[in-house]
């Protein structure tokens, strides 16, 4: 049976479009719907001592990295700017947790801040480009006087804590606190759209699809630094600072690799915007996870082939400038769409495809 017949068309059915005609509601539903608490966020408050924290996470209580956060990480700048704010005595923002059990949590929101307090009193980076305290640069917490230890340590961080009892049932769980964290970060820094939809909806596409795109020959050919054996990407500077990787536009160039499989199902939105985000949606509550690891099997051995037949060029594009034409210098999504399509459905003639590389590259010239 041809890989490409593994995994029909039919596997997922897309929502029909929102009907928005419905009947407005009274004053009185509103207010009815209001009492009845819905919608709404149960939270306490809790300040934390800095010289307890070092426990606090390593007590196991804390999950720091759930399947909706973001990928940044902070320089060592960034970091020392927040340990000068708490040397300055500066506000600094509370983080948003939330109780998933009893005395259990999740960070939803302040994990940076977390993570540098954490590096800072294991010692994990210098303090670097400090603007009211220069004279500090280049010396880690043990290498601090004792007095300016004493002072950082009693210094409090403070915490808004989504309560266990703000939901019922661990969908709705999952749906508020998705919620609650897009609308923090959409505040600050506005989220891509890949962001966005990692936020608002969770399922097997979010554990499985970022894993897809560390894929070494996806990661070459778009130039994002490839994965290193042992290595944590999030532990190198070169991966965190990677614009692509940043704004998890590799996930969603995955994201299309998936969605357009199913392109022409009835129902699916024209703008692809609102398709790939459909798609996430409806995928993540439909799919097993064993379903979307097949089609990640697919995925990977097409961009490896894709790479074995074009190389470097494998997503590049000719364009007539000046009266000639010439290869884009650059990777397009034009370009990418249709040859992972193409090569994904005749993956059965790998070897045949990889034997006449010469000729498939003389033919790309003209």
């Amino acid at each position: 049976m041809p890989v490409a017949d593994l995994l029909p068309d039919e596997a997922i059915t897309l929502d029909p479009p929102a009907n928005t005609s419905g009947t407005t509601s009274s004053d009185a539903d509103i207010v009815d719907r209001y009492v009845r608490g819905e919608v709404r966020i149960v939270t306490d408050q809790a300040r934390t001592q800095l010289a307890e924290l070092p426990l606090v996470l390593q007590s196991g209580r804390y999950k720091l990295q759930p399947d909706y956060q973001r990928r940044h990480r902070w320089s060592a700048a960034k970091k020392s700017r927040l340990i000068e704010s708490f040397i300055m005595n500066v506000p600094v923002p509370p983080i948003f947790v939330y109780e998933y059990e009893y005395s259990k949590y999740e960070v939803m929101d302040g994990l940076q801040r977390l993570t540098a307090l954490w590096d800072f009193y294991q010692d994990k980076f210098e303090l670097t480009d400090l603007e009211y305290w220069p004279e500090l640069n280049g010396r880690k917490y043990s290498g601090l006087p004792l007095q300016l230890r004493q002072a950082i340590d009693r210094r409090h961080i403070s915490s808004i804590v989504l309560l266990y009892e703000t939901a019922n049932d661990n969908a709705v769980a999952q749906h508020l606190k998705e919620l609650v964290f897009e609308r923090i970060n959409s505040g600050g820094v506005t989220l891509s759209a890949q962001e966005s939809r990692n936020a608002l909806s969770s399922g097997p596409l979010n554990s499985v699809l970022p894993r897809l795109a560390r894929t070494p020959e996806f990661c070459r050919a778009w130039g994002i630094p490839e994965p290193l054996q042992g290595i944590d990407d999030l532990e190198r500077d070169e991966v965190l600072t990677d614009s692509r990787f940043q704004s998890m536009d590799d996930v969603e160039m995955v994201l299309r690799f998936f969605a357009h499989r199913q392109r022409g199902l009835e129902g699916a939105p024209r703008r692809l915007k609102a398709f790939l985000d459909q798609y996430w949606e409806v995928a993540n509550r439909q799919l097993t996870k064993e379903t979307v690891e097949a089609i990640g099997e697919i995925f990977k051995r097409t961009v490896r082939l894709v790479f074995a037949v074009l190389e470097e060029r494998a997503f590049f594009i000719r364009r007539e400038r000046g009266g000639s034409r010439g290869w884009v210098p650059r990777p397009t999504l034009l370009a990418y769409d249709s040859v992972m399509s193409a090569f994904s459905q005749r993956l059965d003639f790998a070897d045949v495809l990889v034997s006449r590389k010469d000729t498939v590259l003389q033919g790309l010239e003209k």
